[in-house]
């Protein structure tokens, strides 16, 4: 059963790379980024501060992120209003923070975003959580608009969602010079 797995896991890791690829390099950008700070993978400041804006966005994305192990733990097991209250709020403030970046775009580059930094638990509240902080009077109404058309119905109406957790996490990738073939 086992090698009949690894060709599924090969095959779902491709689709998420082309997802990915699909994304504007700054979307790509804003995404390796929020990654590096809310899994705590590398040093963001260094890695990704260009100018004294993006060195205090930086600080102010961590400082909003020290909430991911509050909002992972808080995940409901079931979709009681009970349950939901203690973990929309903050996700939909997080998601405020992410979306006002003016990088993630789409619903779809924010799910993948989510999907990683708070796991797969997460994903029957995210376009929720996406329409909520989209719908928020500090974006700019075009941005509103642009997200709130971004979300298909498919994903606002779903029935059921897939439980595996992404296996595609991208990652800063150094640039290398070209060199001469020999010859």
């Amino acid at each position: 059963m086992s090698a009949r797995s690894k060709p599924a896991e090969g095959a779902m890791t491709l689709a998420e790379m082309k997802e990915f690829a699909g994304f504007s390099a700054a979307t790509q950008r804003y995404i390796r980024r929020s990654l590096d700070v809310g899994l705590d993978r590398t040093d963001a400041m260094e890695r990704w501060s260009r100018d004294t804006v993006e060195t205090a966005s930086i600080r102010a994305q961590a400082h909003m992120y020290d909430r991911l192990p509050e909002i992972r733990a808080l995940i409901p097991e079931d979709s009681g209003l009970d349950a939901m209250e203690p973990f929309m709020a903050p996700l939909i403030m997080l998601t405020a923070f992410d979306l006002g970046q003016g990088r993630l775009i789409s619903f779809s580059a924010y799910r993948f975003l989510y999907e990683r930094l708070i796991g797969a638990e997460a994903r029957p509240w995210l376009p929720a959580a996406f329409c909520a902080a989209a719908a928020l009077p500090h974006l700019h109404p075009d941005l509103r608009r642009k997200l709130l058309q971004s979300i298909s119905e498919a994903a606002a109406t779903a029935s059921g969602w897939s439980n595996r957790q992404p296996a595609f996490y991208p990652q800063w990738v150094e640039k290398v010079g070209a060199e001469p073939m020999p010859g």
